[in-house]
């Protein structure tokens, strides 16, 4: 019988350097797996909001060898808060495809805050200038503040500026950021910081947009990790308007407020679109073609980039 390892946060991270990340999604987001569709289930409770239970089942393909299976289970528990405890807790259950067999449990959010940040790290490999140099970070909590990290992996990153609705948290992240080596300072004035940023990357819980067309110049590159549902938004339709957009997966039109607001109101159609990252990654089209051109990745998350990165991993342990 297979031994059944355990991996906890401290281990996830360091077996997934964002690297080696990077290019295992780019493997296997061009190879593709199976996913189907997200499961949501509530669980009614008396004496607290409601909690709910995702499910996030992916596999690999038929004619794959090594093949694995994983599903991520996570637990959603507004009430936590009363208790001092977190709302979402996440776990990774990695088994063998054609067996079976429980291979591992790995920390879920561990596996899901990393392959957040490489999957936008891999899209700004294709759509952002390769001298960017200087990052706008928009957000300073868990998932943001591993951005500068995953971005340096594929670009020469040196100055980060930092804005938060929270400055407190900002002004920690900066401090954390000087000391890993970086040119960190907080954001003073936002439409000054956006206009002269090679890449600006969002990682916030936004329901109005913050990040807006008019301030950007030519060759941005916005990546919007954050909203993840129809009422989200982090930048305004005239971002969507002059920016060439590519998504993560189908999934993003249907989740995503950032785009799914402005396909409803006729500022974009689908011919704003170009593509999504597995016809990046496949060389199916193009990824930026000027230094000039606005680039726009959003990314909504997938189940596949969840199992190449417990496979990675597993690999290392």
């Amino acid at each position: 019988m297979t031994k059944v390892n355990i991996i906890d946060a401290q281990q996830a991270a360091h077996a997934l350097p964002y690297g080696a990340l990077i290019d295992a999604l780019a493997k296997g987001f061009s190879t593709g797996c199976v996913c189907p569709e997200r499961h949501h289930h509530t669980i009614e409770n008396r004496e607290a909001p409601d909690s709910t239970l995702l499910l996030m089942p992916a596999w690999d393909n038929a004619e794959e060898n090594n093949r694995y299976l994983g599903i991520k289970l996570v637990t959603v528990c507004p009430g936590n808060a009363t208790h001092n405890l977190p709302g979402l807790t996440s776990t990774y259950i990695l088994c063998n495809a054609d067996t079976g067999e429980q291979l591992a449990f790995i920390d879920g959010n561990t596996i899901t805050a990393r392959r957040t940040v490489a999957t936008s790290a891999l899209g700004a490999r294709f759509l952002s200038r390769e001298n960017s140099r200087k990052l706008l970070l928009i957000g300073s909590g868990k998932v943001a503040s591993l951005i500068p990290d995953a971005y340096r992996a594929i670009r020469p990153i040196e100055e980060v500026a930092v804005w938060d609705i929270n400055s407190a948290s900002s002004e920690q992240l900066v401090r954390v950021l000087n000391d890993n080596g970086y040119k960190a300072h907080v954001v003073n004035d936002l439409e000054r910081e956006a206009g002269t940023a090679d890449i600006i990357s969002a990682a916030t819980l936004a329901s109005d947009p913050i990040i807006h067309g008019e301030w950007l110049s030519e060759g941005t590159h916005v990546d919007l990790i954050g909203g993840f549902t129809p009422l989200m938004r982090e930048a305004d339709d005239m971002v969507m308007q002059r920016g060439v957009i590519y998504i993560d997966t189908p999934e993003a039109l249907k989740e995503a407020g950032d785009l799914t607001q402005p396909l409803r109101n006729g500022t974009i159609n689908q011919t704003h679109i170009v593509g999504m990252l597995q016809n990046l990654c496949r060389k199916e089209c193009e990824g930026r073609t000027s230094d000039k051109q606005i680039t726009v990745f959003k990314a909504v998350g997938s189940a596949l980039a969840d199992l190449v990165a417990a496979r990675l991993a597993y690999s290392q342990m």
